[in-house]
């Protein structure tokens, strides 16, 4: 019969229990997912909006390139693919070359 009685109390404390456990899993994945997720994402923005002539960058297809033009007014960008061979794509599709810095890395 005590069994009983501890059992419905415990029950009771189960659901606050519950929400502290739900809160706490949030605020973990919040801090190792979401967070790191939205710096990157402020990182790309930042280095889309500083484009200029000259920057070596690669496309959301994949294709490694120049930049020899940024068009403010319709986000376009003219990239160099190639010796006379320049593309135009979308500024969102952009983003920073980062092999030059693998291979520095590798010399050192």
């Amino acid at each position: 019969m005590n069994t009983a009685i501890f059992l419905q109390q415990a029950g009771g404390g189960s659901m606050l229990s519950f929400w502290i456990m739900m809160i706490a899993i949030f605020a973990i994945m919040w801090f190792f997912m979401i967070r790191p997720q939205q710096k990157r994402q402020k990182e790309i923005r930042n280095f889309q909006n500083s484009l200029q002539e000259g920057s070596k960058v690669v496309t959301g297809g994949g294709i490694y390139g120049t930049v020899k033009r940024v068009d403010l007014t319709t986000n376009v960008i003219e990239i160099e693919i190639a010796r006379g061979i320049v593309i135009s794509v979308d500024k969102g599709s952009v983003f920073a070359d980062n092999t030059d810095l693998a291979m520095q890395n590798r010399q050192k």
